[in-house]
């Protein structure tokens, strides 16, 4: 057997294998072509017919049609088969019947507020850092001046993780607070920092209309030298004024946290609250770093100064959208979601 007469019988295989795996007639016409088309495989052998001596020509040559005849033979019952499917298929639908609409999904509230909320800080220059949301006693009090004794390190209120305590750091918990963020902020990195920390943070409360045991916090700070409480107030007052009003009032009202000295909770008065009979209404926490936590990280003592602020993701979007129970946002209520 010459060479030209394997090629065929290798080719004729190779053509009835691939047909029997051929599935739609946009792959049959291209498998058609590679065979017997006008550039195809069987086509080529039978151009290459005249280089062979002449008492081979009619032996090669009968071969070769009859290869070709073949494979056009299955290629026409195969195609015949796929149009014959098809044509049974679309006598079981009615084309004329309406489309189905696919439903588009939409934000979750929080989530336009969270995004809002990250484009407006990126504008005046701060810069987005995340953290674990499981933490240690360490990042998440000690380095943020809570004492040992503090209520908010009691079992009644924070989420402690049964995990074996680490050596240096105490125990494992569910963040309370995105202020460990800050602590790993500074350790990282000299003055000056400007940064928001959002993120999911847990509390032992009991679910009611303005508390959740987990809920989104973002929390903003400043370090640099000269850092002083009008730029806290400038800052708190631009950022309120985009989201919700340029009517907006803001003020401030003395306050203790452990980690800022002097501190400050932040009340707002907008046209929308003020319309329903309510003046001011109390929305965040804030105040000038206190020097232990820059003590802690590593900061020279008096080189720097800074603020730190708290908001609740949640209570802005309940104030942007006069929404008056915060479990809403986690019910998965269709009707309630799709307002937004």
């Amino acid at each position: 057997m010459s060479e030209l007469e394997q090629q065929l019988q290798t080719l004729r295989v190779e053509a009835e294998t691939a047909l029997a795996g051929c599935a739609d007639l946009a792959a049959l016409t291209q498998l058609k072509a590679k065979y017997i088309g006008t550039h195809g495989a069987v086509t080529a052998v039978l151009k290459a017919l005249g280089r062979l001596p002449k008492e081979d020509k009619p032996r090669v040559g009968k071969l070769a049609n009859e290869v070709k005849n073949t494979l056009a033979t299955a290629f026409a019952a195969r195609q015949e088969e796929l149009e014959s499917h098809i044509s049974h298929l679309q006598s079981q639908m009615d084309t004329t019947l309406p489309g189905r609409r696919h439903r588009l999904g939409r934000l979750h509230p929080l989530t336009q507020i969270f995004e809002e909320t990250v484009r407006i800080f990126r504008r005046m220059g701060f810069a987005v850092e995340d953290g674990p949301e499981i933490e240690d006693e360490w990042h998440c009090f000690d380095a943020l001046n809570t004492p040992s004794d503090h209520p908010a390190r009691d079992i009644q209120d924070t989420l402690y993780v049964d995990l074996p305590p680490h050596a240096k750091y105490g125990r494992y918990l569910l963040r309370t607070h995105t202020s460990p963020v800050q602590i790993r902020t500074m350790l990282r990195h000299q003055p000056p920092v400007r940064i928001i920390a959002p993120g999911r943070v847990f509390r032992r409360d009991n679910p009611d209309a303005t508390h959740s045991p987990t809920f989104h916090q973002i929390e903003g700070l400043y370090v640099d030298r000269n850092v002083s409480v009008a730029d806290l107030k400038g800052t708190v007052e631009f950022f309120f004024k985009q989201l919700l009003s340029p009517d907006t009032q803001v003020r401030f009202r003395p306050h203790f946290f452990p980690y800022t000295e002097p501190s400050f909770e932040i009340d707002l008065s907008t046209p929308h609250f003020r319309a329903r009979g309510k003046e001011w209404i109390e929305i965040a926490g804030c105040g000038m770093v206190d020097p232990h936590v820059f003590k802690a990280v590593g900061y020279p003592d008096d080189a720097y100064t800074g603020w730190a602020f708290g908001f609740g993701i949640e209570r802005l979007a309940m104030v942007q959208y006069g929404i008056t129970d915060i479990r809403l946002f986690t019910e998965n209520d269709v009707r309630f979601l799709e307002q937004f």
